[in-house]
């Protein structure tokens, strides 16, 4: 292991495990290039993957200084399933389907997907628990011509995942809107709000390599538990 992922991944553990708990000032960078005789420059790179990451901030004049254990990193710059994200989380994370249904395509939904009338969608709704609270619904719109074979074991794992490996479609690109709304009734019984009275929610409409629109996902988040992160460019 490289001295850089050494620093990292013991600097996450002892966050992870609240041995350094949230307001903790983090070690200083002179302290840990002693500490495991690596360079500024390593150490530096160490502790910005932890500030990208949302598990710690840097307060000029004062340090760095820890932040949630386990935040829900929500990366902009990329298209990867909520199984990708936390898979480092094991078995604290889990996914409950509380709707799994078709229908079609009708009403306020043809603003956001890309089919003809009528054609055949297949709605899942999601409950994602972190730690044992519920912190993000996902309700799943998907053209089931597009997406054949969608049950609600599959529902419970990874749907890109079969997307990629079963049926060998290549995921191209997603047009994304990010806002804050109002709870609705679906968040109310399905989220851990604590008197919460807005969520954030991710909006995907999510195309395949040939230009079809093949998904268009509301990711609804407590507040609590969202952090987003991107890298932009001039």
């Amino acid at each position: 292991m490289s001295k850089y992922n050494q620093i990292y991944t013991d600097l996450l553990a002892s966050i992870t495990t609240e041995r350094l708990q949230r307001g903790t000032r983090l070690p200083s960078e002179t302290e840990l290039m002693d500490a495991y005789q690596a360079s500024r420059g390593t150490v530096r790179r160490a502790i910005e993957q932890l500030q990208e990451r949302g598990f710690a901030q840097k307060i000029h004049g004062k340090g760095t200084f820890v932040l949630s254990p386990n935040p829900i990193e929500f990366q902009l710059g990329g298209i990867v399933s909520f199984h990708e994200t936390h898979a480092d989380l094991g078995d604290d994370v889990r996914t409950e389907v509380v709707e799994f249904t078709q229908l079609p395509l009708e009403g306020s939904l043809q603003q956001h997907i890309e089919a003809e009338p009528g054609t055949l969608i297949t709605r899942i709704k999601r409950v994602r628990r972190i730690g044992g609270k519920r912190v993000i619904l996902d309700i799943n719109h998907f053209v089931a011509d597009l997406i054949p074979g969608l049950d609600q074991t599959i529902a419970e794992q990874s749907i890109y995942a079969f997307i990629e490996q079963t049926l060998q479609l290549q995921i191209s690109y997603a047009q994304r809107t990010i806002e804050a709304l109002p709870r609705s009734k679906d968040d109310q019984a399905h989220l851990d709000l604590d008197g919460q009275s807005h969520v954030i929610v991710v909006s995907n409409q999510t195309f395949l390599q040939d230009g079809r629109q093949f998904e268009y996902t509301e990711s609804r988040h407590t507040l609590d538990k969202f952090y987003f992160s991107d890298i932009a460019r001039r």
